[in-house]
């Protein structure tokens, strides 16, 4: 039998390609996790109560795009956040980000784009799904470096401009995972400028957007509001995932001009699975809460402060502006991963598990991302842990 070579060039997930690099070993300490991006503080008290109260929701098929409830909750969150108002028929609830990202691009994504295959752009490194979404519709993924050089955001003006004109579309991330990069207002000024010039579509993955230091980060659709973009330019993509640890929920959202949205919804009707109407309602009242939000980014902060405190004085360390990852340079991430599984039970990832080599240049290769999720006492464990590994 016959299997499609579209996805033979895959190397195993990152997580999977982790195990077997590690699981043969034993940890040198105690194990600390701090391999994947799942928040381990407390969820929200209300997801409870509100789950007991709607336990026959289960017995009935969910509302496919989300409960008008829902919906309003999201667009009212979206105006408090971001000063833009977006009506109900422009938002999709999503069972986390990962499948609308996939699913946007495979509604989204022309056969052709300039006579010729499209191209999807994405940084790299990268969240794995661009890269999957894709291949999937037959396009051409083209990896453009994020690296230190560049601010950690792709320059996607400085690609060729039969490049761009080949584009379709375009992803980035921000706070951008693993880097922690902020992309400002005038990046993503400047972004959404050449994809009018260029006629492709942004697609913005924003899941981190309410864990940061300093300032919330700019999001797409404000920019493109006060810019007056075409409303079809921009899409952004949303999750209670990080914002407020609840990873298992599957709860998020895309938001997109009226065309693009029909077209993702139609998609939905046919093959996309909607959310439990018990898990909607829990979605309600966490888009219509900040005080957990704030609770839990506290909690950040202060590992963040211990991050910049234990690796002070540190070559090329730079503290994240947001998002909940360290991007720590190292000789070679997956010799650095093993040393400090073997020597202190320290897991963490190695960056070019996130990235594509291009040109013989993998932008990971000298990286391991590392989850600042746990507890602040524990994470605070780890990192000096690391750090005597490391770099002592």
């Amino acid at each position: 039998m016959a299997f499609p070579e579209r996805f033979s060039n895959l190397p195993d997930y990152a997580f999977p390609r982790l195990r077997k690099l590690l699981d043969a070993h034993a940890p040198g300490g105690e194990p600390i996790a701090m391999t994947i991006g799942e928040p381990r503080h407390a969820m929200p008290d209300f997801v409870g109560p509100i789950l007991a109260a709607n336990l026959s929701g289960f017995g009935v098929y969910p509302p496919n795009d989300g409960t008008p409830e829902l919906l309003a909750a999201i667009s009212g969150w979206i105006a408090r956040r971001y000063g833009v108002d977006i009506a109900e028929d422009r938002l999709m609830v999503l069972n986390g980000t990962r499948e609308g990202l996939f699913n946007a691009v495979v509604a989204l994504c022309p056969e052709t784009k300039a006579g010729k295959k499209p191209v999807v752009l994405m940084p790299n490194p990268f969240y794995q799904v661009y890269a999957v979404a894709a291949l999937t519709v037959g396009a051409e993924p083209v990896y453009v470096p994020a690296t230190a050089a560049t601010g950690f955001l792709p320059d996607y003006g400085s690609l060729p401009k039969d490049v761009l004109d080949r584009t379709a579309l375009a992803f980035i991330c921000s706070p951008a995972n693993p880097q922690g990069a902020v992309a400002s207002t005038d990046y993503l000024a400047d972004l959404l400028t050449l994809a009018e010039t260029h006629d492709f579509r942004v697609l913005a993955d924003e899941c981190y957007s309410e864990i940061w230091r300093d300032a919330p980060p700019p999001g797409l659709l404000q920019v493109a509001s006060a810019q007056g973009a075409d409303p079809e330019r921009a899409l952004v993509f949303h999750s209670l995932s990080k914002r407020s640890n609840l990873p298992g929920l599957r709860s998020g959202f895309v938001a997109a001009g009226p065309d693009c949205m029909s077209r993702i919804r139609k998609l939905r009707a046919f093959a996309g699975a909607p959310i439990p109407l018990p898990l909607q309602r829990v979605s309600e009242a966490a888009w219509a809460d900040e005080a957990h939000v704030t609770a839990s980014r506290a909690l950040y902060h202060r590992k963040f402060a211990d991050a910049d405190r234990i690796f002070a004085g540190v070559q090329g360390y730079k503290a994240p502006d947001g998002g909940f990852f360290l991007w720590l340079p190292v000789e070679d991430g997956e010799q650095a991963t093993m040393k400090l599984w073997r020597e202190t039970g320290v897991r963490v990832l190695p960056g070019a598990y996130l990235s594509r080599d291009v040109g013989g240049d993998n932008p990971g290769k000298g990286y391991i991302r590392v989850a600042l999720v746990a507890t602040p006492e524990e994470t605070q464990r780890g990192l000096t842990r690391l750090r005597d590994c490391i770099y002592g």
